[in-house]
């Protein structure tokens, strides 16, 4: 069984959030996929990406989350985003 997080950086440029997503692919037992913005409005301030979708495999360990985690925290740490 698979599981879902939902990840969003309020902003982050589509090229920031494919570099996010691609360091995120590297760890073994996640998948990770963009979700395009949905809004009907542009807005020149807001990312064309809505959010990361991760998904975590059922063979899935602590080491795979907790490294997740470091690089997700690094991101936010970079860019400032809570």
């Amino acid at each position: 069984m698979e599981t879902k997080e939902k990840i969003e950086f309020a902003g982050l440029p589509l090229a920031v959030y494919r570099e996010i997503a691609a360091h995120l692919r590297q760890v073994e037992e996640v998948e990770v996929s963009l979700i395009p913005q949905s809004s009907q409005q542009f807005d020149y301030y807001q990312s064309q990406i809505d959010s990361l979708c991760i998904c975590w495999t059922a063979n899935a360990n602590s080491e795979s989350r907790q490294r997740v985690q470091q690089i997700l925290t690094y991101y936010k740490n970079r860019y400032g985003v809570h």
